[in-house]
C-alpha cells in the first residue's frame, strides 16, 4: 500500500500531465484542476487496489476518465471560450494554429479522442489505453489509426469520418 510520502511524490510527478489530459478532455482549465484534484481524492481512497508503482499511470488515467465521466452523468456543463495564449499548454509561437489543432481534436468522437490524447499526451502505451478503455490493444491501435486519418483529412478541408456525432 502507498505511503503518504509515495503518495505526494505521485501527485508531485503526475498532476501537470493529468491537468494537460483533463483540460484537453473539457477544455475549462477550473474544471481540469477540479478533475485532478477529485482523481487524486479517489487515489487517496483507493490506494490499496494498487499492485505495483508499475501500473500507477494508468490507474490514474482510468480515474480521471471515470471522474470526467461522471461529471457529465451528473449535469451538462456548458463549454466556455478564454483567451488562448491564457492557457499554459500554449508556447505562444502559433496561436492561430495551435487553436486550429485544438478545434480539430475537439470535433473527434470521444472513441478516437481519448486514446489519441492518453498516448500523446499522457505516454500511454497501447496495452494501457486499452486497460483503461475495456478494449483490445488491436481496437486501440484501430482507434489512434483513425484519430490521425481523421485529424489530416480535417487539416487538408476534407470531410473526417471519425468527427462527433451531432
Amino acid at each position: 500500500m502507498l505511503t503518504h510520502h509515495d503518495f505526494e511524490h505521485l501527485v508531485r510527478a503526475y498532476s501537470a500531465e493529468l491537468f494537460r489530459f483533463a483540460y484537453w478532455q473539457c477544455r475549462d482549465r477550473g474544471l481540469a484542476e477540479d478533475l485532478v484534484q477529485e482523481t487524486f481524492a479517489r487515489a487517496w481512497k483507493a490506494r490499496e487496489q494498487l499492485h505495483g508503482l508499475e501500473a500507477v499511470k494508468p490507474w490514474l488515467y482510468r480515474i480521471l476518465r471515470n471522474e470526467h465521466a461522471r461529471l457529465y452523468e451528473r449535469r451538462g456543463l456548458p463549454m466556455e471560450d478564454c483567451e488562448f495564449s491564457e492557457l499554459p499548454i500554449a508556447d505562444g509561437s502559433d496561436l492561430e494554429r495551435d487553436y486550429a489543432i485544438r478545434e480539430q481534436v475537439a470535433m473527434l468522437s470521444p472513441q478516437y479522442r481519448e486514446p489519441l490524447l492518453m498516448q500523446v499526451l499522457g505516454g500511454l502505451s497501447c496495452a494501457e489505453i486499452g486497460e483503461n478503455l475495456g478494449i483490445g490493444e488491436a481496437a486501440v491501435m484501430q482507434r489512434l489509426s483513425r484519430a490521425r486519418l481523421a485529424l489530416r483529412r480535417l487539416w487538408l478541408g476534407e470531410p473526417a469520418s471519425a468527427r462527433k456525432e451531432k
